[in-house]
């Protein structure tokens, strides 16, 4: 029967996080003290049920799915989860590998460059990017300078200054390129 018990304040804790709320945000908006949130989240007082169904309604979910779902994330996705957008004026395709990275501190795509295509242009930004060439040849412009990447090589840089890439192939190329936090 242990398996069985839920631990309501982890599962909270859990929601809370994903949600990108700090125990003051959550707390104020369900007009409750961070202490008790706290004490919550770490299962030393129990909610009532109005209290939990406050806590639930301010995290987006409710009472029924949140004692019936299962907060496992998903680990695996497939082809299908794949979203592609193709941008005829810079000729590339984006495909976001993984569905809602932009809620995530990073977030991988493949760029596929036709030829003469290039990605946008992105201004100088806080994180870092990490880029795999998986076919193909690219430019890599980072302020005034430029370096050629090929196939099977990476690149890893912190976007200090304003950057793009650009196809340096006669045919298409495709690169992994994982950008923390999401700018894509």
């Amino acid at each position: 029967m242990d398996g069985m018990i839920m631990k309501i304040g982890q599962k909270i804790k859990e929601l809370r996080i994903r949600n990108g709320l700090t125990q003051q945000e959550l707390a104020d908006r369900c007009e409750l003290s961070k202490g008790f949130i706290s004490q919550v989240e770490r299962e030393q007082t129990s909610p009532s049920i109005a209290t939990l169904m406050d806590i639930l309604e301010s995290l987006g979910t409710n009472i029924r799915d949140f004692f019936n779902e299962q907060i496992d994330e998903k680990i695996v996705f497939k082809k299908e989860d794949v979203f592609s957008l193709e941008n005829g004026e810079l000729s590339h395709i984006i495909h976001w590998i993984i569905p809602n990275a932009q809620k995530n501190s990073m977030e991988p795509i493949i760029m596929e460059l036709l030829p003469g295509g290039s990605s946008k242009i992105d201004g100088p930004h806080d994180g870092e990017e990490f880029g795999y060439v998986l076919s193909g040849s690219v430019i890599l412009h980072l302020g005034k300078l430029s370096y050629r990447v090929r196939k099977g090589e990476s690149f890893s840089f912190k976007p200090s200054m304003s950057h793009f890439i650009t196809n340096a192939a006669r045919g298409k190329s495709q690169l992994l390129w994982i950008s923390t936090p999401p700018t894509f």
